[in-house]
């Protein structure tokens, strides 16, 4: 099965089509690498180019776009209204069929070393690459814009670039990383006042406590406000939950919503839900879609069901118990629990499901009600922390791959690796907590809800129980590989407590389930 991997830089110039031209004509000039979408906004003056191929094509398709970038953008005269730090602002590289998020960490450190020693341009690694969890976020690494960042660079040592020299010339510094699929969004109001858009911005993005996976700004493009977004997880935080919020919040100052736009590709199924949302077609199932029933049918391999886009394979997705099985590091019993306890909270939310809208119960319908929300909200987390899981794990073996050729390379190291231990510890302590929760909600349902649906409340207790003996393990395993454990005792001892609490529970669920059930 080929391996894809899929790569989105976003160069600073729009307004010079021969620039991109050339920037394009340096990444198909590599065998494999294609492209599959140019995307320029003049108002924002900077670019976004997708491409896609084999990991070595894309790998060398980026380095060769970075350094033509970097010969023909000066930064110096650039302007826009997207905040940047480099000609080449952002270089992603995502995973795409039969491709993992470690391959594309390991894509990212490899392009980040070359472009430091050949360009001489100071490399900043994030997201899922990112060495300190505080590089993780874009926003972070381009506080001050390239103006900022030319001064802060060789003075402040939290400046200090992953590679490269700590200095800025014309073509800036160069962000790299690896992410999941990302959708570029704007939503266009009918007005000019970008004093609405930033206020919608600020209520929207989840820094600011909007909705999770939403990154927002609010700007001034074409003489209309925008709302500029990146959703960064649009199973989550579908597109069609964030278009209602923002319509909703601009009526609150009297505008709406003119027109939306694109920037660059978006995943089918993320057309697909929205379309399912706003038509209200609760029963859809996907494969009433004609053309994904016309690619299974027609595209049988060796491999399994697929369908060809573009010249580009896309295999039907593998199911988490086939993942679970395949022989990589990942996912694994961290993210074993997390699955273990979303399948508990969905058995709670089930029950307390099954006791609304009976006579029987109608006492305790209020507090049922109360239980399934809850109930969802844990699974939707727990779900969320599967991938969670999986990303911390490569993220820390990346860390271990780091240069250690001098002093300084050694200790940055050292403190990398020490975050992200302690980073992949804290994520199934994150679980531990919320299936400890579910376990309390079964609790209920056992003692409160529908007889006849007991059975599922206590499968949904051992769920639980089951979900935090894994994330117990995983989360000692990792702060024991410390060499100094004490940085994981609190959160030792807040496993414990958690653990205590459980056993009080399952005592009273057993009791529950013999006054109830004789068994």
């Amino acid at each position: 099965m080929t391996t894809l991997i899929e790569c989105i830089p976003n160069f600073s110039e729009a307004r010079r089509p021969e620039v991109i031209d050339q920037i394009v004509a340096a990444i198909t000039s590599v065998d494999g690498a294609r492209l599959l979408d140019r995307s320029s906004d003049l108002d924002h003056n900077r670019t976004v180019l997708t491409f896609a191929g084999s990991p070595e094509a894309v790998e060398e398709a980026a380095f060769r776009a970075i350094k033509t970038a970097s010969e023909l953008i000066d930064l110096n005269q650039h302007t826009g209204a997207h905040p940047r730090i480099g000609a080449t602002d952002v270089c992603p590289f995502v995973p795409l069929s039969n491709a993992t998020m470690g391959e594309c960490i390991a894509i990212a450190q490899r392009l980040g070393q070359r472009v430091g020693s050949e360009l001489s341009i100071p490399v900043y690694l994030y997201e899922a690459a990112a060495t300190r969890p505080e590089r993780a976020n874009l926003e972070n690494i381009r506080r001050g814009q390239y103006e900022g960042l030319k001064v802060e660079v060789e003075s402040d040592p939290e400046r200090k670039p992953d590679f490269g020299p700590s200095k800025i010339g014309a073509a800036g510094a160069t962000v790299i990383g690896a992410r999941n699929p990302l959708i570029a969004y704007n939503i266009y109001l009918t007005t000019d006042d970008v004093s609405i858009a930033k206020k919608i911005a600020k209520a929207i993005r989840h820094s600011t406590g909007g909705l999770r996976y939403v990154k927002g700004l609010g700007l001034l493009v074409d003489g209309r406000a925008q709302v500029s977004m990146n959703l960064t997880n649009f199973r989550e935080t579908p597109i069609a939950r964030v278009v209602e919020t923002v319509r909703r919040e601009a009526g609150r100052y009297g505008v709406g919503i003119h027109h939306s736009e694109l920037v660059g590709l978006i995943p089918q199924d993320a057309l697909t839900d929205a379309a399912v949302w706003y038509t209200q077609l609760d029963q859809f199932d996907k494969e009433q879609i004609l053309e994904s029933r016309l690619f299974d049918s027609g595209s049988q391999t060796v491999d399994g069901p697929s369908s060809t886009v573009n010249g580009l394979s896309s295999p039907k997705p593998a199911s988490f118990i086939d993942e679970l099985a395949a022989p990589t590091p990942t996912p694994g019993g961290g993210s074993a629990a997390a699955y273990a306890g979303a399948m508990g909270a969905g058995l709670v939310a089930m029950v307390a499901g099954l006791t609304i809208g009976k006579k029987k119960y109608a006492e305790v319908e209020a507090e049922m009600q109360a239980i399934r929300v809850v109930a969802e909200n844990l699974r939707a987390e727990l779900t969320h922390a599967v991938d969670d899981d999986a990303v911390s794990f490569e993220v820390l073996m990346a860390t271990f791959k780091l240069p250690k050729d001098t002093d300084e390379q050694k200790e940055a190291r050292n403190t990398a690796i020490i975050k992200a231990t302690l980073n992949a510890a804290h994520i199934p302590l994150h679980v531990a907590e919320d299936v400890v929760k579910v376990m309390e909600l079964a609790l209920k349902c056992a003692k409160h809800g529908n007889a006849n649906a007991i059975s599922d409340a206590m499968s949904g207790f051992a769920m639980s129980r089951a979900a935090l003996t894994a994330a117990g393990c995983n989360v000692r395993i990792n702060i024991n590989s410390l060499e100094d454990k004490s940085a994981g005792d609190k959160m030792l001892t807040e496993l414990a407590e958690l653990e205590d609490e459980a056993d009080k529970l399952e005592q009273e669920i057993r009791a529950i389930m013999k006054e109830r059930c004789g068994i």
